[in-house]
């Protein structure tokens, strides 16, 4: 039985991550400051505390046998540091603990050298409201691959609240004129929970959409 801590565990894509490894009887140890909304199950272990907080990311990720970083900011799109400073306390954390298990890192499409291949409606989306969001996702995406060996970062495109279907395109590289579309929050949460129980794409950068 595989033992998966989740970190931002308490809402959108990392809230269902919880779930579905749950589902597939993973042991799941949740980090968030908000536990509340979690049911109890006897293979969940929450912990309440924080992603920057090296203590609090250590007592999560301790014996893990894989990471999933799954923070985020919800509709606010104003200048933030949250995804760097979680991959430098992750990083910090991992360290102290003498421990490398892999890392499975959601981001979005437009974090690093994916913003070139944007639609022309999107990247004015990107350029007037996401832009300061995306800067930190991608300095996010560099220290953390600068920094670690076992890792995947996970790029999907514009999330819905539809419901899971697993079915959707799994993309391993950024090419002219593509088109990644949407992807249900519920199908990010299963391509995540699908690589650390099983993590085929380590050093790659993965986008997903419809």
């Amino acid at each position: 039985m595989k033992r998966i801590a989740i970190i931002g565990a308490s809402a959108g894509v990392g809230f269902l991550t919880v779930q579905q490894a749950l589902q597939n009887g993973a042991i799941v140890v949740a980090l968030s400051r908000h536990l509340e909304a979690l049911a109890d199950n006897t293979n969940l272990v929450k912990v309440p505390g924080s992603g920057t907080s090296v203590a609090d990311v250590k007592r999560a990720v301790v014996n893990a046998d894989a990471v999933i970083i799954a923070v985020g900011k919800g509709s606010s799109t104003k200048a933030t540091t949250l995804f760097t400073d979680v991959a430098r306390t992750v990083l910090e954390a991992l360290r102290e603990l003498n421990a490398q298990p892999p890392l499975v890192v959601l981001t979005g499409f437009g974090a690093g050298d994916s913003g070139a291949y944007q639609t022309f409606p999107m990247n004015l989306v990107f350029r007037f409201m996401l832009k300061k969001v995306y800067e930190n996702k991608t300095a996010m995406e560099k220290i953390l691959t600068a920094g670690y060996e076992k890792w995947v970062i996970v790029r999907p495109g514009r999330l819905t609240d539809k419901s899971l279907t697993r079915k959707y395109r799994v993309f391993d590289q950024v090419t002219t004129g593509m088109k990644i579309g949407s992807i249900s929050r519920a199908d990010v949460a299963h391509y995540l929970v699908e690589q650390a129980l099983n993590p085929s794409m380590l050093g790659h950068y993965v986008s997903l959409g419809k």
